[in-house]
């Protein structure tokens, strides 16, 4: 089974960060038994009775995901970014089975997720009139009106601190504005909440 071929721009915009976030594995092609199917229409996780699917991050900056929920699977890829927002889509035992922002599917063990929420930027289709949108507007407030505190290439990570709906306040890393830069995006442009979710 070969890896899904990786596009996210991320790769070439992330901000915050210079390296790619995601690298094919080189190790552990020895193939496995086929892992167990989510189990469809589940709501909850038979391990943590927690809602199913719902978001988390990775919490180190190499986690190898994997084909199946055992080290005997061959390794898929290579995450090579913490805090990098993912989907739990499905669980057994101590693994949890993921989703990123591009769609690629893999096993993980649950000690290398945590539960802080974050969020990426997503690119634009287009702006209001149809012009191209390459990056996003950090507000100072949840207000278009009010000042422009960043502007956010696809691909940024953001740290989740609420979200109304509508309006998400993120923390984001911009080295050349000076450190942390605290402000508000529209909650459509962001993978790793859902929409209308309200996130305290």
């Amino acid at each position: 089974m070969a890896p899904a071929k990786l596009s996210f721009p991320a790769l070439l915009l992330a901000v915050a960060a210079g390296s790619a976030f995601m690298a094919p594995a080189l190790v552990d092609t020895a193939l496995a038994a086929p892992p167990p199917p989510p189990t469809p229409g589940a709501s909850v996780g038979s391990k943590t009775g927690l809602p199913l699917p719902r978001y988390a991050s990775l919490k180190t900056d190499r986690v190898n995901l994997r084909e199946g929920p055992s080290k005997d699977h061959r390794t898929l890829w290579v995450f090579q970014r913490a805090g990098l927002p993912v989907e739990i889509i499905g669980e057994f035992e101590t693994w949890r089975r993921i989703r990123d922002s591009e769609g690629t599917e893999g096993w993980v063990l649950h000690s290398l997720l945590s539960g802080r929420r974050t969020s990426v930027v997503t690119a634009s289709k287009s702006g209001p009139k149809g012009e191209a949108r390459p990056d996003t507007t950090l507000y100072a407030r949840a207000d278009e009106t009010s000042s422009e505190q960043a502007r956010l290439q696809a691909g940024v990570i953001g740290s989740v601190k609420s979200c109304t709906g509508t309006w998400c306040r993120i923390i984001v890393a911009l080295p050349q504005k000076g450190g942390d830069v605290d402000g508000y995006v529209r909650q459509e442009r962001l993978w790793g909440v859902y929409p209308n979710e309200k996130v305290d």
